[in-house]
């Protein structure tokens, strides 16, 4: 069963250093509270796994506009100049990686795969250092899994057992991510007793579920 904890003792989980991998999909279904309380935190060093690195202003930009994240691994960078700048200066190394990539990468460590295969990035710099499988007279780059310190992902509900359920198209990484996780934290609307979330409509089973963080969608951000 999860353990329910506040956002605040969350977030110290975060230490430096740390790989995190963080839910959303440019800001939505992203976890922002607790964003927002590791800045504040000052936690630095970290290698960020996520789909990109939000819009400035939001949760997840403001860790790379202080330089709090040494490593980023994503799909793309557009929608944070500061990214962009920081990856020409060198200050931060940036692995860019094809969405249909990441997401298996992490699928595959949830899934305790060996890596994926998969044509995309033959005959680009994607396929640079990588190991070259023929399957059917057809060559394919050997993608290794992807997986974290402490994933951090934000759903709509959950039940005390730790269960989830996303919303729309907030589900977007958050469910793989969960299961890619050492220490699985989920940033949550609401939180309801066993049994009141029907098993037809979980998203995630609460066994990937480590902690369990209530904020209010009225609360979300930190005053």
């Amino acid at each position: 069963m999860a353990v329910i904890i506040s956002p605040e003792e969350a977030a110290s989980k975060v230490e430096s250093g740390k790989t995190i991998m963080v839910g959303g999909f440019i800001g939505c279904g992203a976890p922002d509270k607790l964003l927002e309380l590791i800045r504040l935190n000052g936690t630095k060093d970290l290698t960020l796994i996520s789909n990109d690195t939000g819009i400035l202003g939001d949760a997840l930009s403001q860790l790379v506009v202080e330089h709090r994240i040494k490593k980023l691994i994503a799909t793309h960078i557009g929608t944070n100049k500061e990214t962009g700048n920081q990856m020409n200066s060198g200050e931060m190394e940036v692995k860019l990686v094809p969405q249909g990539t990441l997401a298996e990468q992490i699928r595959a460590a949830g899934s305790g795969l060996g890596g994926v295969l998969t044509p995309t990035g033959i005959g680009t710099i994607i396929e640079d250092g990588k190991q070259k499988i023929v399957v059917g007279g057809q060559e394919f780059l050997l993608e290794l899994p992807i997986s974290a310190d402490i994933a951090l992902i934000k759903a709509k509900k959950a039940d005390i057992a730790g269960n989830l359920v996303y919303h729309g198209s907030a589900r977007n990484f958050n469910p793989i991510m969960a299961t890619a996780g050492k220490v699985v934290i989920a940033e949550v609307e609401e939180i309801v007793e066993a049994g009141e979330i029907k098993p037809d409509e979980i998203h995630t089973p609460g066994i990937f579920v480590d902690y369990l963080v209530l904020v209010p969608k009225e609360v979300e951000k930190v005053g």
